[in-house]
């Protein structure tokens, strides 16, 4: 059977039906037929896909054939050729007969070639079409089953109640907002230290409220300059800017009748910031390089680690932006404030990512679990995944032990008691007695002694001011201590 598409030439003059037959038979199958009532015979037995008519032949012209043809086999492409200019038969008939293409004698056999060509492409894609428009239709009930399916596998996996937290963690407060607020169709601000989960927070605010059956989208505005957040946001039409070669639809309308999370937001510049305020006043914008407004709606739930309340009174944070976003403020609380969570959160994570990496493994060493609940965790639940993940690959017994456990959090917390009854007073002198011994052996190097700690330069900066640990001044052997703007 031939894969070539099959054009019916219907035409009562041998030579013109000749003629036709040798231009176009190395692209095409060919059949002919010198009338309509033949040619009608032939589409009963064939598959044709293009239907190429001479108008003037005895019994039935051309375009009243091709009318019988489109009722008939609607999706065959329907071509009619003539050597009247002034037919008005076929100008009445282009429309009611569904004629693709009014073709004049004498025809250029490349044009020709060009024109059936572009004839079968479009049947093909037509039949395609009616192919997957049955097919999605036959599929409809199981297919709108699966999405609720999947949607109600989302709200369940996001569901607040899956946050590890013990009944005296001051997540119990911060669930209990989010849980109230979810309910509400206002913006809420995310604030706290990196790692703590702040999307995960803002997805169970997705879906916990009404809005659960639409998009969930992401941006994380510290991640690019203006002028590509711009376009990623609003979206830009092909030629907005060098390289802009496509249309493109911005999240917003990604995003509309649902959630748009928008993280890290006080990275944003006062010129954006002021695109932004507009949008969320007005529930419209203009996509880069277009003069047509799109309105959306959109809710917007922003999540920082910066205070913004005081980047506002700074003079970086437009005032007018911050409480459009802060309708509900919530703060998100560092892993170092909820140390009471992070057994039970250290044996999820560990749950979790044991099934992931295929380890069978049976918990922790008890002095490990001492260790883990007492170390800071400057990098938050991030970190402690990360560590427990590091350990998993790194083992190869049942129970997690000392051995595998990083260097830096066995120094700063072995000696710690069990953490769910100590005061935290304790701790601290631990700490800031490894800080100080750290510190003297580098000479007061901050960079160095990060390094050994596993602590960026920032963090053990943060650490010594919140200790008051003074920092040997090198060259002079005498203690400088860490003022609050201080950048050594």
């Amino acid at each position: 059977m031939s894969e070539l598409p099959t054009i019916l030439v219907v035409d009562d003059e041998p030579r013109s039906q000749e003629a036709l037959r040798r231009t176009l038979e190395e692209d095409f199958e060919i059949l002919t037929a010198s009338g309509a009532a033949e040619a009608l015979d032939l589409m009963a037995d064939h598959r044709i896909h293009v239907v190429l008519s001479d108008q003037r032949m005895p019994g039935m012209s051309g375009v009243a054939f091709l009318r019988q043809v489109r009722e008939a086999w609607p999706d065959t492409v329907r071509i009619i050729i003539s050597g009247y200019t002034d037919s008005e038969d076929i100008i009445a008939g282009i429309n009611e007969a569904g004629i693709y293409q009014y073709l004049l004698k004498p025809w250029h056999p490349d044009q020709l070639l060009l024109t059936l060509r572009r004839a079968a492409e479009l049947q093909r894609l037509q039949t395609e079409h009616h192919r997957l428009t049955l097919e999605l239709r036959a599929a409809e009930p199981y297919v709108r089953d699966r999405v609720g399916a999947s949607r109600q596998r989302l709200r369940q996996a996001f569901d607040l109640g899956n946050i590890v937290r013990s009944p005296a963690s001051p997540m119990q407060a911060v669930c209990e907002m989010v849980a109230r607020a979810a309910h509400y169709d206002v913006p809420i601000l995310l604030e706290g230290e990196s790692g703590t989960g702040k999307e995960l927070l803002a997805r169970a605010v997705h879906y916990a409220g009404g809005r659960a059956d639409k998009p969930f989208v992401v941006e994380n505005c510290g991640a690019l300059p203006d002028n590509l957040l711009e376009s990623e946001l609003f979206g830009h039409k092909k030629g907005a800017y060098t390289g802009a070669a496509e249309d493109r639809i911005g999240l917003f309308q990604q995003a509309h009748g649902g959630t748009l999370f928008l993280d890290e937001i006080g990275e944003t510049s006062a010129a954006f910031q002021v695109k932004l305020l507009r949008v969320l006043q007005e529930g419209e914008f203009r996509p880069l390089g277009s003069n047509r407004t799109v309105s959306v709606d959109v809710r917007i739930v922003a999540a920082t680690n910066r205070d913004l309340a005081a980047e506002v009174k700074a003079g970086r944070f437009r005032e007018d932006l911050y409480y459009r976003l802060a309708t509900v403020p919530i703060r998100v609380p560092a892993l170092r404030e909820r140390a009471m969570d992070i057994p039970e959160l250290a044996r999820a994570i560990l749950v979790r990512s044991s099934t992931a990496l295929g380890r069978r493994v049976d918990g922790f060493a008890p002095e490990v679990m001492r260790c883990l609940a007492a170390y800071a965790w400057p990098g938050n639940v991030r970190e402690l995944q990360n560590e427990i993940q590091r350990m998993l690959v790194l083992s190869d017994r049942a129970v997690l032990d000392l051995d595998v456990l990083a260097g830096h959090i066995r120094q700063l917390s072995s000696l710690a008691p069990n953490p769910e009854a100590d005061t935290g007073g304790r701790l601290d002198a631990q700490e800031a007695r490894v800080l100080s011994e750290t510190l003297r052996r580098h000479a007061g190097n901050l960079t160095h002694a990060a390094s050994e700690l596993g602590l960026s330069r920032l963090g053990l900066r943060n650490k010594l001011r919140r200790l008051g640990v003074s920092v040997p001044v090198r060259g002079r052997g005498r203690p400088a201590r860490i003022a609050a703007d201080d950048d050594v």
